[in-house]
């Protein structure tokens, strides 16, 4: 059994470059740097100046010409938005559209000058409680951080995916991913005892398909060709 495996992981490798030797990892954590390494060039780290101080979050680079898919509560009542790529870049943003407190969710253009990385969607009528799930975000400022766990619990009533994987204060807008890469929820909050100061594991994303419907309600098309003409 532990050499067929070890046969199929060599055969992945063959087939999909990645920066890893298989003889170095377990199946478990070269599906974790597959995961990282495919997604985290579509991750963003959301920086609003409001009124009374800041608000930080992570983004979903959803078209490679610059929209992005957030956590409206993460830009709610901003002056100024900045975000930062993988690479190091820094680009103003403008809200195309966004959503109210119950579905917090939010687009966001940028301007880059050249074809970004995206995210790839799931199907999140297809999550089983159980399966292992993996969160990339920017906690506290440290960027591009990758958490694994797994679905704890799906409350269909509010339409949240309940997890274990750790999100913290600046992972709002990220996504829950599950082992192929494919967004299936995004980050929205956390639930503890110290005012969310802190993981417990408790966590809540957005089920994506929720997120798929505020995208094509939005009339993306329609939204980037407005803002172009203002520019």
């Amino acid at each position: 059994m532990k050499k067929m495996l070890k046969k199929l992981i060599i055969f992945i490798y063959l087939i999909i470059p990645v920066s890893v030797s298989a003889q170095n990892f377990s199946a478990d954590e070269i599906t974790n740097i597959m995961v990282y390494e495919k997604i985290n060039p579509a991750i963003v780290a959301i920086d609003a100046n409001l009124d009374d101080g800041f608000s930080s979050g992570t983004g979903c680079i959803i078209r490679s010409d610059g929209v992005i898919l957030t956590g409206s509560h993460v830009i709610e009542d901003a002056k100024n938005i900045e975000v930062t790529t993988s690479d190091g870049k820094v680009y103003k943003a403008e809200i195309l559209s966004k959503m109210g407190k119950n579905k917090d969710l939010a687009l966001l253009k940028i301007t880059p000058k050249q074809q970004l990385h995206t995210v790839e969607f799931g199907n999140s009528e297809e999550v089983k409680v159980g399966q292992k799930v993996l969160a990339i975000g920017n906690p506290f400022g440290f960027s591009g951080t990758l958490t694994s766990g797994i679905v704890s619990r799906i409350d269909y009533t509010k339409g949240r995916i309940q997890t274990d994987a750790a999100i913290n204060p600046g992972s709002s807008g990220g996504p829950l991913l599950n082992t192929q890469g494919e967004v299936i929820g995004i980050s929205q909050s956390i639930f503890n005892p110290d005012n969310n100061i802190s993981n417990i594991g408790i966590g809540f994303a957005i089920p994506i398909n929720d997120a798929k419907k505020f995208i094509s309600s939005a009339n993306l098309n329609e939204l980037t060709n407005k803002k172009a003409l203002r520019h």
